[in-house]
């Protein structure tokens, strides 16, 4: 049975949305098949017209389309991605999340692995207390959670963060050792969730 997976992000200029497309290409390269969405933009025009490559990114992602609960009810597992706000996770992503009361009390959620990547300026700028915040949300749940660890090389090559992959946006665009990192995360997720389906640990 192939484990159904939905990456569901937020990014305001393209960061996590670049780390969001390779954790689903990891997932979908382990036989998962993968729904990637978008949540909603909550912030004012005038604000995204503040900074070009903020108007660039929602411009150029406008095809992505917008999650749904729906895409929770059909996933077996989840990958959430946001950039850090003050170390924590952002509104966008955060109201989606507080949506999802109805699904949390019929159980929707209950032994499903879940997963975060994250994106900040700096190395060191609330990547993972962000990860550990956006966590949260599944313990109540009652997900399986399912960060990357110290499992593999390409963890290591990305700075080493054994609770999602992380990016230093102040070093550009996401490169190579931090995709390969977001890829094997997918991979990961997807492998973790074939294995529950496959001995029936996780079916509602």
């Amino acid at each position: 049975m192939s484990p159904k997976i939905a990456v569901i992000y937020y990014s305001a200029t393209g960061n996590v949305h670049t780390l969001a497309e390779a954790v689903a290409e990891g997932a979908e390269k382990a036989g998962a098949e993968v729904r990637l969405r978008r949540v909603p933009e909550l912030a004012p025009e005038v604000a995204i017209d503040s900074l070009p490559a903020w108007r660039e990114h929602v411009e150029a992602t406008r095809h992505v389309e917008v999650a749904t609960l729906d895409d929770l009810s059909w996933a077996d597992a989840y990958a959430f991605g946001t950039p850090t706000r003050y170390g924590n996770v952002s509104s966008q992503l955060k109201q989606f999340l507080d949506t999802t009361g109805g699904l949390w009390q019929q159980g929707t959620f209950v032994d499903k692995p879940a997963t975060g990547f994250v994106s900040a300026a700096n190395t060191h700028g609330g990547n993972e207390s962000t990860l550990l915040a956006l966590y949260n949300t599944f313990h109540h749940w009652g997900s399986l959670i399912v960060s990357p660890g110290f499992t593999d090389p390409a963890v290591y090559a990305a700075g080493g963060n054994p609770y999602g992959t992380a990016h230093p946006s102040s070093a550009g665009a996401p490169g190579d050792e931090v995709l390969n990192a977001a890829r094997y995360q997918g991979r990961r997720l997807a492998g973790i969730t074939a294995r529950l389906l496959s001995a029936g640990l996780n079916s509602q």
